[in-house]
């Protein structure tokens, strides 16, 4: 912090402000949240009062500065854009005014973006567990003191970070496009070869390729701490198969399944009911592990089909939009399984099979390591946003 700058509590700069209305059955109300790590304020929802459960709602107006009790520890704090000019929140979004003349409200906003603020505040913060109760009470808030140069200088500061922002906004979306492309690439590239095989080779069915398809098991288990793994659809509609947010079951439970509802490597897992339905993931693993019933698993016949082959064709957009068109329901779309054993597949000779398995993996990892590269390069810009905030505010830039 600069020694030029005085320590200023936010209760001199800052007023709360309370615009308080019952609740009006027939009125319609935009309501807003507020992102974690100082995204800000977003509009959450319209609804009418009937709807409400909230005797009153509190009107907010641009450029308020507003946080919420909840996840001030989080950073969610943000300023009221024009856009949300007029919106509504609960009473747990404490809401405040800048005296115009001290404070801009914009630069609050970049101070509370800084760690050093989040830990004073995480520091503030009561309640029984952070992921629970751990309310920031306004007098903590208001007792925080920030480093407040003259209003002129605090512009000035703002109008510089919005610029770096943007640029490295804008070099994060360059990288975003980029994998975009090349994903784009990969999905033109696996049906090019689709069609190129149902053209020199016709096409059949997916139950004729596999020695069984079928679903999870119906009897929904119960957790335990301990025990097989067990997986949902989202472990598997990213493409590729991984265990992030699974639950356990009981051995006995695992033992107790038929083997064809038994995943070992190389079968294929393929999303069934939702808004992800239609992505497959090959199995890699030996670890055990069983999945809901949402899930189909198809065994490929590997005494004449790769299974990775079968992986890069479910992916084709013949098969997805065959998928889609088959599907079931419409608050849960579901791919019904005699709708999966129908899904049209060419199936060229087992060499031919390689030779497509080689072309299309090394065209992935391709795409995978710009997804790496992309995730790597978001870390560096953010790490580098926070550097210059922090410089900023210890008046070295």
């Amino acid at each position: 912090m600069s020694s030029a700058w005085p320590l200023v509590a936010l209760g001199e700069v800052l007023k709360q402000v309370s615009r308080s209305e019952r609740v009006d059955p027939t009125k319609t109300y935009r309501l807003l949240g507020i992102r974690l790590d100082g995204q800000g304020p977003f509009l959450r929802e319209t609804k009418l009062g009937s709807q409400s459960s909230a005797a009153q709602l509190y009107q907010v107006q641009k450029n308020d500065f507003i946080y919420s009790r909840l996840f001030a520890w989080r950073g969610a704090f943000g300023v009221i854009s024009s856009s949300l000019d007029g919106c509504y929140v609960s009473n747990e979004f404490p809401t405040f005014k800048p005296h115009s003349d001290r404070l801009d409200v914009e630069f609050l906003r970049l101070w509370f973006q800084l760690p050093t603020s989040l830990s004073v505040v995480e520091a503030d913060c009561t309640g029984s567990t952070p992921l629970t109760r751990n309310r920031f009470k306004e007098s903590f808030f208001l007792n925080l003191k920030i480093p407040l140069p003259p209003l002129a200088k605090q512009q000035r500061i703002v109008a510089r970070i919005e610029e770096l922002a943007a640029k490295i906004e804008e070099a994060r979306g360059l990288r975003r496009q980029a994998v975009e492309e090349a994903e784009a690439l990969s999905r033109s590239s696996i049906e090019t070869v689709y069609q190129d095989l149902v053209g020199r080779y016709g096409q059949t069915v997916l139950v004729d390729a596999c020695t069984t398809i079928t679903d999870g098991d119906h009897n929904t288990p119960t957790f335990s701490e301990t025990g097989v793994t067990f997986i949902f659809v989202g472990n598997v509609s990213s493409a590729k198969l991984h265990f992030e947010n699974s639950k356990r079951v009981a051995e006995d439970y695992f033992r107790s399944l038929k083997p064809h509802r038994v995943p070992v490597r190389g079968d294929i897992l393929y999303s069934a009911v939702g808004a992800t339905l239609g992505i497959p993931a090959l199995v890699d693993t030996d670890e055990s592990f069983c999945f809901q019933r949402h899930i189909a698993i198809l065994k490929p016949d590997r005494e004449r089909i790769d299974s990775q082959y079968i992986w890069h064709m479910l992916r084709s957009q013949t098969a997805f939009a065959k998928a889609w068109s088959s599907t079931t329901g419409t608050a849960q779309p579901t791919v019904p399984l005699r709708a999966i054993k129908e899904l049209p597949i060419p199936i060229p000779p087992l060499a031919e099979q390689c030779r497509i398995v080689t072309y299309l993996d090394n065209l992935q990892a391709k795409v995978d390591s710009l997804k790496h590269l992309q995730f790597e390069t978001a870390v560096e810009l953010d790490a580098m946003l926070s550097s210059i905030l922090d410089k900023v505010f210890k008046g070295e830039l």
